[in-house]
């Protein structure tokens, strides 16, 4: 494979990336107004959330077992429009009904999505020979950024869903769709699909894959804290003001892009061992300003914090699947990306039951030492040099931008 055919790959795939990012944002910011738009009731609502990431991680589930027929940038290629048409579809009923298709179909083609994304991604870092993961993850969080703002403006200016949606959607998807025509994979993953995926489902053990489970769903059981509980809490625990309170997951955002911006060169000088054991310690020390906070400032800088830490987590975790099974890491990936939903799934329920049998504070404390439980596994992450140390032939390095 060319070093041009590389490089437009990788572009190609930040692209996508980044338009995830756009669309994701677009759909869980403006949950009020979906609820609001289709009367969907309280006590409805949690079936109608948990309904998207459940539906995603069997997207991931059926994503495994279709990249043994298809490559996955056949798979990306047409799950991503699928992913922007139902978030126009979630604008754009009435029906209640309307509202549980629109979802339905977005989370499941929203787990192929990811799945398929990061599994091309792992393959480009091992064309690569370096850590280039991070940055198509900081790609994904500067797209959450603008859809969060484009979100904001719908809802300051009092847009209708639909009107809101309908521009991103007009834009993005056209780009998303050419830009899938330069999608690239490693050399590795070029053989065809039965072959390079055959026998590497069978040779991927659980019980190896099962400690990057546990981290990636211990960090989306942290992201998943700050996502929803980040303003709730600093407006009732730490006594901000409303227009404050919205400001923590900014900043959040914000600092897990810088981190990832320049997480990969990070992981290039010091080792993704290291890189994940310093997140992991950064994470957790935020959650502990955060729990300890004496006022909204001091709880804004746990929130940072906790950005800059958890920011370096999950890539890594696809990449270190990736490099502990180089000849089926689609399987991997595709496995090990369930438990993202997982993380998430179980992080916001969690954190509201304690807070509401215990306290917040008290509640904040638990993704903390989920987080620096991640210290335990964090050997996993040093699969290459374990793996290629022995008389294996290393990744092919390129030079390449």
């Amino acid at each position: 494979m060319t070093n041009a055919r590389l490089r437009h790959g990788r572009a190609s795939l930040a692209v996508s990336f980044f338009v995830q990012g756009v669309t994701f944002a677009l759909l869980v910011t403006r949950i009020p107004a979906i609820q609001d738009r289709y009367g969907i009731s309280d006590g409805l609502l949690p079936v109608f959330l948990a309904a998207v990431p459940i539906l995603a991680g069997v997207g991931s589930v059926v994503t495994e077992k279709l990249v043994v027929r298809v490559r996955p940038r056949v798979v990306l290629r047409w799950a991503q429009p699928v992913v922007m048409l139902a978030l126009l579809g979630a604008g754009a009923g009435n029906a209640l009904w309307e509202a549980a298709l629109a979802l339905g179909v977005f989370g499941l083609s929203v787990g192929a999505l990811d799945a398929s994304m990061n599994m091309m991604g792992v393959s480009l870092q091992r064309a690569y020979g370096r850590s280039i993961m991070l940055g198509f993850h900081a790609a994904y969080s500067l797209g959450g950024i603008a859809g969060a703002s484009m979100a904001w403006a719908g809802a300051h200016w009092d847009l209708s869903l639909l009107v809101s949606y309908l521009p991103a959607v007009v834009v993005l998807l056209p780009v998303a769709f050419i830009g899938s025509r330069w999608y690239a994979e490693g050399a590795e993953s070029e053989a065809k699909p039965e072959e390079a995926q055959g026998k590497g489902a069978a040779s991927v053990s659980f019980k190896l894959l099962m400690p990057l489970c546990l981290v990636m769903s211990f960090a989306y059981i942290g992201d998943s804290t700050v996502s929803n509980w980040s303003a709730k809490y600093l407006q009732d625990v730490l006594g901000s003001s409303e227009q404050l309170s919205t400001v923590p997951y900014n900043v959040y955002m914000v600092t897990t892009l810088l981190g990832r911006a320049v997480g990969d060169f990070g992981v290039r000088r010091f080792g993704a061992v290291a890189v994940v054991r310093g997140g992991s310690v950064l994470a957790a020390a935020g959650f502990a300003v955060v729990a300890v906070a004496g006022g909204a400032w001091t709880g804004m800088l746990g929130f940072t914090m906790l950005g800059l830490g958890l920011c370096v987590i999950v890539p890594q975790t696809f990449a270190a699947a990736g490099r502990m099974f180089p000849g089926a890491s689609d399987t991997a990936i595709a496995r090990l990306n369930v438990f993202n939903y997982v993380g998430f799934l179980v992080g916001s329920p969690l954190v509201g039951a304690l807070g509401d049998a215990w306290s917040y504070r008290g509640a904040m404390l638990v993704p903390m030492v989920l987080v620096l439980a991640t210290l335990v596994y964090a050997k996993s992450f040093g699969a290459e040099s374990a793996r290629y140390g022995g008389g294996h032939e290393r990744p092919r390095t390129v030079d390449v931008g």
